[in-house]
């Protein structure tokens, strides 16, 4: 792993000639945050040594190099996710690859299905904490002690003072937030009524499919990590039955302008 990540970063660095500060992983609906970089290059995954590639709708499948203010950035424009049936190590591939970069802040965001009964769709949660129900971990495995340590410390997987810092942006600038605990499971199905519940028992307040071995991968190298989730469904008797993909993205796409607004204020104030 570690040849193939420097490798990778090799490659990268000859194309760009560029040190991120800030990474940001882009999730459905979410991919026209590159609107607000100015970009100096765009590196197609296809072209990237090592990298796998997006499958799924709604995930362009780009690294964009740009900046955001004095800040300098890169975004995946897609994700990966275990669902699509490549490896832990090649769903958290390019956190590796970010932080060899130069990245030291990780912002990732996704849609999720709310199970808070004060959540509705279309609202922004600032993940607090997570709860990892992923069969699979991306630490299993001989550990590289090069990336970091075998027995990683999760009391504080959320930068606190990046998760006040965006409360304070979103009450400035008139954007409701909530709060909360993300669930992570396999997918690619949406919940049944009975695991919505089982996620509302295990104390989570919204759930989904990817987010966690990122942030898991992130802890293991130090990144200070910050994650945002847009409520795209409810996990209840009179929302389940009409949850679609279409509906998940047309979702997110509505509560993007202030996702985008929220993600770029705490880029330039942070």
């Amino acid at each position: 792993m570690w040849e193939l990540v420097q490798e990778t970063v090799s490659f990268i660095k000859a194309k760009t000639n560029f040190t991120p500060e800030y990474g940001v992983i882009l999730g459905s609906g979410l991919g026209n945050f590159t609107d607000d970089i100015q970009i100096e290059y765009t590196l197609p995954y296809s072209e990237i040594p090592n990298f796998p590639v997006s499958t799924v709708e709604g995930h362009k499948g780009a690294l964009v190099f740009g900046s955001i203010g004095d800040k300098k950035v890169v975004a995946m424009q897609g994700r990966f996710h275990y669902y699509e049936g490549y490896s832990m190590q090649e769903v958290t591939f390019p956190v590796r690859v970010m932080k060899y970069l130069g990245v030291q802040k990780l912002i990732v965001s996704n849609a999720s299905g709310g199970v808070n009964p004060n959540y509705k769709v279309g609202d922004i949660v600032l993940i607090k904490d997570h709860i990892n129900m992923v069969p699979e971990h991306p630490l299993r495995g001989k550990n590289d002690e090069r990336f970091g340590p075998r027995f990683v410390n999760m009391s504080e997987p959320y930068s606190k003072k990046m998760i006040a810092q965006a409360k304070e942006l979103a009450q400035k600038n008139n954007i409701e937030v909530k709060d909360g605990i993300y669930l992570g499971l396999q997918g690619p199905t949406f919940e049944t009524l009975a695991e919505y519940k089982m996620v509302k028992i295990l104390g989570a307040d919204c759930v989904g499919m990817s987010t966690v071995p990122e942030v898991i991968v992130a802890c293991h190298m130090d990144l200070e990590t910050f994650g945002v989730s847009v409520i795209t469904d409810m996990g209840d008797e009179e929302s389940i039955e009409t949850v679609s993909h279409e509906e998940v993205l047309e979702a997110a796409r509505n509560a993007e302008p202030k996702v985008r607004k929220l993600i770029k204020e705490l880029i330039l104030n942070y």
